[in-house]
């Protein structure tokens, strides 16, 4: 196969940090002064914009922007590191390093991405790490793709590939012009990625060597 620019999303795609992102959540809530929020509700918030999932929880703008100060109290002391790689997703980063070229696009700040790849010891694998600004400025995946691209120089837009598991990380793509696969071992489900456009799904990290051989 024709040499790839893989983008690849963080939370949910190569990695569950689904403990330290909803402990930092719910400590933001208690500083609100609000109620815990339920499962769904959190699951809810991996992956879009912190500002825009705290406004959906009933916030104002400028409370949302409180919360997620609160929330980077917690998770930089603690929650950026309780993280669990997929299985086999370093297997899978291994080998797809050999032939193509890997990138993480993530709406989490680029400050924490990449802070978690070099714990992981994932850095080896990846040309370049983008993610959002912790203004929020560039916090949409379509910004952070786009900002991607760009700072790549990418000229050929269909040597250019998207992998997430929600369907922001599909739409995203779409509005940059490139090709998506949706995985379904993250915090999406197969009716979101679907409708949201993905070009392919797979169900594990290890189903991502057969799409690239």
């Amino acid at each position: 196969m024709k040499k790839k620019k893989i983008l690849l999303d963080l939370d949910g795609t190569i990695i569950d940090s689904s403990k330290g992102i909803f402990a930092s959540l719910n400590y933001a809530m208690k500083e609100m002064n609000r109620n815990p929020l339920d499962l769904k509700t959190l699951k809810s918030f991996i992956g879009p914009p912190l500002v825009e999932s705290f406004i959906k929880t009933g916030m104002t703008e400028e409370e949302a922007k409180e919360a997620v100060d609160h929330y980077r109290t917690l998770y930089k002391k603690e929650g950026m590191y309780q993280v669990r790689p997929y299985a086999d997703i370093e297997e899978v980063l291994t080998q797809l390093a050999q032939n193509h070229e890997l990138l993480i696009a993530t709406s989490k700040p680029e400050f924490f991405a990449v802070k978690i790849i070099d714990h992981l010891n994932y850095t080896k694998f990846f040309d370049g790490i983008y993610g959002a600004d912790l203004e929020g400025i560039r916090s949409d995946k379509k910004a952070v793709i786009h900002d991607t691209l760009k700072a790549e120089k990418v000229e050929d837009l269909s040597t250019v590939v998207m992998i997430g598991d929600r369907a922001h990380d599909i739409t995203g793509a779409k509005e940059n012009k490139i090709d998506s696969i949706g995985v379904l071992y993250g915090f999406g489900d197969k009716d979101e990625l679907i409708q949201a456009g993905a070009q392919k799904v797979v169900n594990k990290p290890i189903e991502l060597l057969e799409v690239f051989q």
